[in-house]
């Protein structure tokens, strides 16, 4: 299957095309899928309340589309490449029928637990095969995912289990992350003591390490594939019928289940994948994301796996053994596609380029990065040492909740701009609006960044709270789709993202919501009230700055801020923890009780010249000695 658009002006029609007749056009693209029955409509939708589905009527399983139909053509081919965390484990590689067979294997295993068509299963795994089998697994058999960051606490586990209500957590012994080694099995134990939603919970032995098996609840993964048959048929499932649950943070402090469906999100995940970076058949592509996010569910697993591609996973992170893992992994499979994000580019610049000229980098075709806007220095110098000034840098814009890339270019076919995300993928219809609504058309100028045109992969609903997906996501300007960003558009119509406009932090690419981590700091006995707000960091992108009221600060405020961070760790995980925690008096609020966080952001930026108008809050005195205690985040002190 192709579906990809070689040359400029092909873009240019095929995107004419896409907004003059949107139906017409996904009809085109869907119409290269397997369906077990067709489809009677393309798309009926409104954004009101907002109620979109995309081609209604039709029945498929994505895991056909993704395996069983490339087995007469590229059954002996690399399906899935694994990386492990250490370079002298041996890695792995899984053809297309090899992970067919283990994908049903694991299916008949979660059957013969009683998993069915609905039901939710939860994966708090390590970054292994077995984990994007486990996904394909539940996909086949109509099982809803939702698969949890690794990194993330007991609390949150629980949280998200609690709120899915998931019968079965999926999980391991243990993960790999650089040097460390970290039990995931205690950590789910904490969780499950808090819930009683799960009746089964399956092990991988991966560390080999010794844990808990709680008698009737826990099995071996291994002891629950034994014996099981290879083949298991692919449930029918409804286009609109659910695909997976991803958890996000937001601006208030429960996470926000995003509900993506089987059909439209099959279709744009594979399009935007051939398209972007451009994968070519015997292409070996490589996104260094971990499936606990939506770059690992859309860009490493679903769109190259529909596309036939080889796809590589890798366990570790950037910096270990050294500073040159990423450049010997490409080196190694001679990787074409590398996508990863600017967090990763910063903290290996801080290296210089002797790691990445130690490497034969000659295969690469296509630099990705993902996750939040890339600097024009990090752009720079991925441009100019990885890609050796020839390989073009696709700086992709998207969520959890569009399921798929919308902005961006398409490798080397459209024109680049440093720190530009690009251009419209077909299909995608953004517009910028003024705080009023009103349209915004002259270049160059900053407006919230909004989508007036469904596109197959967007969010269909919050779990259990459709009220909440209208309020986050379709409220703010009625008939828009409201991404929640900042942007400006050049003359040339290539879109610069500038940030979030709500309470969210992007802390290496991580969405965080303020009032989440509010929420853990001031679980903390001695903590009155907090506000955080993020800050430019050389490396993450945003740091965290917290302020706290803590009257009782008697003792040593390092003792406090290590508390703190212990207390955050634990509530929702160390991506979490604040890099700044400054103890204040008081919070900038106004008189009706709204904290000012404009203020404490310009604080946390170190630009105190110009704080705005300060007089509407009920205690000005506050914002001097806020400054006073910040000076030291600039001095050292």
């Amino acid at each position: 299957m192709s579906l990809r658009i070689t040359s400029f002006e092909q873009y240019q029609e095929v995107y004419r095309q896409s907004v003059d007749d949107p139906d017409g056009f996904w009809d085109g693209v869907a119409r290269e899928f397997v369906w077990q029955r067709p489809y009677d409509e393309v798309c009926r939708w409104e954004f009101d309340t907002p109620d979109v589905k995309w081609f209604v009527g039709g029945q498929l399983n994505i895991t056909e589309n993704a395996l069983d139909r490339h087995i007469p053509t590229r059954g002996e081919e690399r399906a899935l490449l694994w990386e492990p965390n250490d370079p002298k484990v041996p890695s792995r590689t899984m053809t297309y029928r090899e992970l067919l067979a283990e994908t049903c294997r694991f299916a008949n295993a979660l059957k013969a637990l009683g998993v069915g068509k609905g039901d939710r299963v939860i994966l708090y795994m390590p970054m292994v095969p077995e984990m994007t089998v486990a996904v394909l697994a539940c996909a086949r058999i109509g099982a809803v995912h939702s698969v949890v960051f690794a990194g993330f606490s007991a609390k949150a586990l629980a949280d998200r289990i609690e709120d899915a209500q998931a019968k079965v957590v999926l999980t391991a012994d243990g993960l790999n992350r650089g040097a460390k080694q970290v039990l995931l099995k205690p950590i789910v134990d904490e969780a499950l003591a808090q819930v009683g939603c799960v009746q089964h919970v399956v092990v991988l032995r991966h560390l080999q390490a010794e844990v808990n098996m709680v008698m009737n609840r826990d099995c071996w993964w291994d002891h629950c594939v034994d014996g099981m048959p290879d083949h298991c048929h692919a449930v029918p499932m409804d286009s609109e019928d659910l695909l997976f649950i991803l958890y996000t943070s937001g601006s208030t402090g429960k996470p926000k289940g995003v509900v993506h469906t089987c059909g439209g999100y099959m279709v744009y995940t594979a399009y935007t994948f051939q398209n972007v970076f451009q994968y070519e058949p015997g292409d070996v592509y490589w996104c260094t994301a971990d499936l606990g996010w939506i770059t690992g569910h859309s860009y490493i697993v679903y769109g190259p796996l529909l596309s036939g591609a080889t796809t590589l996973m890798f366990e570790g992170i950037p910096t270990w053994p050294d500073a040159g893992r990423f450049w010997q992994v490409c080196q190694k499979w001679k990787v074409n596609q590398f996508y990863t994000a600017p967090t990763a580019i910063r903290s290996l610049m801080v290296s210089g380029t002797e790691p990445v000229l130690a490497c034969d980098l000659t295969s690469l075709k296509v630099l990705g990065s993902v996750g939040e806007p890339i600097n024009e220095e990090a752009w720079h110098w991925y441009h100019t040492h990885v890609g050796q000034g020839r390989c073009p840098v696709v700086d992709t814009w998207w969520q959890t909740e569009t399921g798929g890339i919308l902005l961006s270019g398409l490798g080397g076919l459209s024109p680049m701009k440093p720190a530009h995300a690009g251009l419209p993928l077909p299909g995608i219809q953004p517009v910028l609006l003024e705080s009023n609504g009103q349209e915004i058309v002259e270049s160059n100028t900053e407006g919230a960044l909004c989508i007036k045109h469904p596109w197959p992969s967007m969010i269909r609903t919050t779990y259990g709270d459709h009220k909440r997906c209208r309020e986050v996501y379709f409220s703010a300007f009625p008939g828009m789709y409201f991404t929640g960003d900042g942007a400006k558009r050049t003359a040339d119509g290539m879109f610069r993202i500038i940030g979030r406009v709500d309470d969210v932090i992007n802390v290496s690419g991580h969405r965080l919501g303020t009032a989440e981590i509010e929420d853990a700091i001031n679980a903390h006995p001695a903590v009155v009230e907090s506000a955080v707000v993020g800050f430019p960091h050389e490396v993450k992108g945003s740091g965290i700055h917290a302020f706290v009221i803590c009257p009782d600060v008697g003792r040593d405020e390092a003792d406090w801020q290590v508390e703190i961070v212990e207390v955050v760790s634990r509530e929702i995980g160390k991506i979490a923890k604040p890099d700044r925690i400054q103890f204040v008096p008081g919070l900038p609020k106004t008189r009706s009780g709204k904290i000012m966080r404009r203020i404490l952001r310009k604080v946390a930026e170190g630009q105190t010249g110009d704080l705005g108008d300060v007089s509407t809050l009920l205690d000005p005195s506050v914002v001097d000695a806020i400054i006073d205690g910040a000076d030291r985040f600039k001095t050292g002190r």
